[in-house]
């Protein structure tokens, strides 16, 4: 591969874990394109940061279509993504454009067991991703709102308390 995707921060600690433990060196020349600046400013943890070969959009996967447009069309990329992601919208954008890719599961996402936590006791439950809105759902399945405020990080996640019912009182951008 000449080019790797990333969506999210664990995909990135997960890839570069398993190289390192497969001792396979990442060349210089790859060239990394996230969804976010936020994704692509936590590559620094991994490699050198460096303009030419890091490119992020604006949070959604046809911004980085839209990064790839025609410069970039000729690479060979590696979607790293989450098992439950796998075959989502990025896979099918790529799909659409004819983009030389494969896409590869490096995370899956186990909920814990919060039976015993008492979800009355608080008045914010704060999601940060999607699947915290999965986890509820299994942790409690009979869960009703009632006076608790719930806040959301990324409309991704907003769109996920909706989708189960809930409302989102507390709505930040990224």
């Amino acid at each position: 591969f000449t080019a790797i995707v990333f969506t999210a921060k664990t995909t990135i600690d997960a890839f570069f874990k398993l190289c390192e433990e497969l001792r396979i060196t990442v060349p210089e020349t790859m060239k990394y394109f996230c969804n976010s600046e936020a994704t692509a400013v936590y590559l620094q943890k991994h490699i050198v940061f460096r303009k030419r070969k890091i490119f992020y959009g604006n949070g959604t996967a046809a911004s980085i279509i839209d990064l790839i447009g025609n410069k970039h069309k000729d690479e060979k990329f590696l979607i790293a993504a989450t098992a439950e992601n796998l075959k989502g919208d990025l896979h099918n954008l790529f799909s659409k454009t004819k983009y030389k890719f494969e896409s590869a599961a490096f995370v899956k996402i186990i909920n814990s067991d919060l039976k015993e936590v008492e979800m009355d006791k608080y008045q914010i439950a704060v999601f940060y991703s999607p699947s915290d809105v999965k986890s509820l759902q299994e942790n409690f399945p009979d869960f009703e709102q009632k006076e608790l405020q719930i806040a959301t990080f990324g409309p991704a996640v907003a769109k996920a308390v909706n989708a189960a019912g809930l409302t989102a009182n507390i709505t930040a951008p990224t």
